[in-house]
């Protein structure tokens, strides 16, 4: 009886260490998870106020617009400092917008650890199908970025 008691003993020592590897790995996984959403949480709200700052000056652009014409009984805008200054400001802010999103990509692939990944497949978090759908997307994708 011993023999089994010892048996079972080594045997739940040896589950509880898997267990504790198991957690440990997982939680890493949690935190770098939760890091990248931060920051692509970060950068996503950047945007969000870069597009209300552009809906203002297209805002500031139809106001000159309406008062341009209505006021001086004219469509052109040839000349006009103030118009080309809005439409200036209104490309620089898409520019900016770009950057950002480009950002929240590199974010992504920053964290695409295929340590994590191979893990995930392991623990059955992820199936292997969709990493292979990842994998061929992203393919895709820098195929059209060439």
């Amino acid at each position: 009886m011993s023999k089994l008691w010892d048996d079972l003993k080594d045997n739940m020592k040896d589950w509880s260490v898997t267990a504790v590897e198991k957690a440990e790995e997982m939680s890493k996984i949690a935190v770098a998870k939760t890091e990248e959403m931060t920051r692509i949480s970060k950068v996503k709200f950047e945007i969000h106020q870069l597009h209300r700052e552009m809906n203002k000056v297209y805002e500031n652009l139809g106001r000159l617009a309406f008062e341009h014409t209505k006021n001086e009984h004219m469509a052109s805008f040839s000349g006009n400092k103030d118009f080309f200054n809005l439409v200036s400001k209104i490309e620089d802010l898409k520019v900016k917008i770009e950057m950002k999103e480009k950002d929240i990509n590199d974010i992504r692939e920053k964290f695409d650890d295929p340590y994590i990944e191979e893990n995930k497949i392991k623990e059955g978090i992820v199936s292997e199908s969709s990493v292979v759908e990842k994998s061929s997307e992203m393919h895709d994708n820098q195929g059209l970025e060439n």
